[in-house]
């Protein structure tokens, strides 16, 4: 029996709104401060069904060197070997390998997350924000979501010393996803 208050019409195959979404990460600067950050190109798309949600699927592609956390020292920083190598590893990805209700408007997505070349498992939990057609006619639905992953497990390993102790960078980093999608199949 579906529990999900998300209408089954919504069915179809959509893709992100990279204009109206937003694709962030909030990370521990210096043991006392939050920096937070987004990738500014990005395009991904996958199928919603809103009566199995165990039949969606969804791609995502990140364009790793528009890394933006408003430094531009910083995201020079972020974009060299020392963080994403971003010449050698232009792009980050991920590609859903299941999607589970876990409430009636909550999804929980595992997939396989790439960066620099490594490849691991991460899960994002989603929720439902609602639906609306646009002033141009589209069908459009929206979803949030987060997760937490540890930095080096993709080997995004520098980090400095502080004097009173502790690190500059905290490897844990909080991902957040913003999305407007927009449907593309015939309805």
């Amino acid at each position: 029996m579906n529990t999900s208050t998300v209408p089954t019409t919504l069915t179809g195959t959509y893709a992100i709104d990279p204009s109206h979404s937003r694709i962030g990460f909030v990370a521990r600067h210096a043991m006392v401060t939050k920096v937070r950050g987004s990738f500014n190109e990005f395009e991904g798309s996958g199928f919603f069904d809103a009566e199995n949600p165990a039949a969606s699927h969804l791609e995502l592609t990140i364009t790793a060197a528009s890394i933006d956390t408003r430094n531009a020292d910083r995201d020079g920083h972020l974009r060299s070997n020392d963080f994403f190598d971003m010449d050698t590893y232009p792009e980050i990805s991920f590609v859903s390998t299941a999607v589970e209700q876990t409430r009636p408007d909550e999804y929980r997505v595992t997939g396989d997350l790439t960066i620099k070349g490594v490849t691991r498992p991460v899960t994002v939990d989603f929720e439902y924000t609602g639906s609306a057609v646009d002033p141009d006619g589209h069908q459009r639905i929206g979803l949030d979501g987060a997760t937490t992953v540890n930095r080096k497990d993709w080997g995004v390993n520098w980090n400095a010393a502080l004097d009173a102790g502790g690190v500059l960078v905290g490897e844990k980093v909080n991902l957040e996803f913003e999305v407007s999608a927009i449907r593309t199949d015939a309805r």
